[in-house]
């Protein structure tokens, strides 16, 4: 996969601040995540349960700051909330995240851990290039929730056939499965990390998900102001 990911200009003018990720996986193995994997992400869940019990979810950094960059762009956080704040409050209920696939399960573990939404596709269902952008009163798709969701004024990432992924809920259309063989991991920093700092944990990221599923990978920080 060749792939060029932009940013929309309404997205330098609305939120200038923002930064994300781009990593690139080819030849990788997705499938039941190991029990070594699924011991760590539980007791990630667990130990992440006690320390949220008294706190306030504004007072998460990373779900604080994707709360303003909606803002920015138009979107009700409390009626549409970062992904990494959904995630957040299932574990605070106790409601732990059961294993689905190894991409999907590490891809939640990196949500949780850093505090940021996250969202990987299956890149042989992306068609042409990428763009980061903000949706006008058409844009949609059929979210993972199996619902219609509605783009209008919200970030999200399309390719020429459409919407495919957001920081709130991602689509049906590039979701990643046993038969996935490269992919596209999209990382929405919190807007007050240095360019340097995203670097790193791009390379974290990638290292800890080729140990699982092989392959290889590119990655590069997207910051255009």
């Amino acid at each position: 996969m060749n792939v060029r990911v932009t940013v929309h200009e309404e997205v330098t003018h609305r939120a200038a601040s923002t930064k994300y990720g781009i990593i690139i996986y080819k030849d990788i193995a997705v499938g039941t995540s190991p029990q070594m994997l699924k011991g760590r992400i539980r007791l990630f869940q667990e130990s992440l349960h006690l320390d949220l019990e008294n706190k306030d979810m504004k007072d998460i950094p990373g779900v604080a700051e994707w709360r303003s960059v909606f803002k920015q762009t138009g979107t009700d956080p409390s009626r549409y909330r970062p992904s990494v704040e959904a995630l957040c409050r299932r574990i605070k209920k106790g409601q732990f995240l059961e294993p689905f696939n190894s991409a999907v399960d590490l891809n939640n573990f990196f949500s949780l851990k850093y505090e940021i939404p996250f969202g990987i596709y299956d890149a042989g269902k992306i068609v042409g290039n990428v763009e980061v952008a903000i949706g006008d009163e058409t844009a949609s798709y059929e979210g993972l929730n199996g619902r219609e969701i509605k783009l209008h004024k919200m970030l999200h990432t399309s390719d020429e056939d459409g919407p495919f992924g957001s920081p709130f809920v991602d689509s049906h259309r590039t979701a990643v499965s046993e038969e996935t063989t490269s992919a596209l991991h999209v990382v929405y920093f919190k807007p007050s990390m240095e360019v340097s700092e995203c670097g790193e944990m791009l390379a974290a990221i990638s290292e800890m998900f080729l140990q699982v599923h092989g392959g290889t990978s590119e990655y590069w920080v997207l910051d255009e102001k």
